[in-house]
């Protein structure tokens, strides 16, 4: 029995130790991918391409009347203004995050009016409103070769905008 105790232990001793070691390794990866996901910094165009992107998946659900995506893909956008305020807010010397609160808070807002409402019709003129405001900011930006529109094919093929 003495035997079996000392063996017990040095097992549990080896165990709690490479338990350890193991815990240690984990924490010492994630504290690397910390300080590199703190480190990166996106840029304003990465930003622009996710904006882009949900601005046409807007489009589309508001035109299937899926008034629960339009809603989550405005929220979207407007995370991505954040993301510019905190990460980008000047470019080019120019204050971005400042320009794009002014420029396009007010179209932003009766967009999020007709996806409550579910009008479709104020869906439509307002998601135009936002569309000229994103513009209206790149020319102020001296950008007015980026010009956003109405998307005139889906983006993607695998995602269904309709209600099933």
């Amino acid at each position: 029995m003495n035997i079996f105790l000392k063996v017990l232990s040095v097992f549990l001793l080896l165990h709690t130790n490479l338990a350890q070691a193991a815990h240690d390794d984990i924490t010492g990866k994630e504290k690397a991918l910390l300080e590199t996901n703190q480190a990166y910094t996106p840029s304003l165009g990465d930003i622009m391409i996710g904006i882009q992107l949900r601005h046409a998946k807007l489009w589309y659900s508001g035109l299937a009347s899926n008034w629960k995506l339009a809603e989550y893909k405005l929220e979207e956008i407007s995370e991505a203004f954040e993301d510019i305020k905190k990460y980008q807010p000047n470019f080019d010397g120019k204050p971005t995050a400042e320009m794009i609160v002014r420029i396009t808070s007010e179209p932003v807002k009766k967009l999020e009016q007709a996806i409550k409402a579910k009008d479709q019709p104020a869906f439509i003129k307002s998601f135009d409103e936002m569309s000229n405001a994103c513009n209206a900011c790149h020319t102020v930006n001296g950008h007015d070769f980026i010009s956003i529109q109405r998307p005139t094919a889906q983006p993607l093929t695998n995602q269904r905008f309709t209600l099933h």
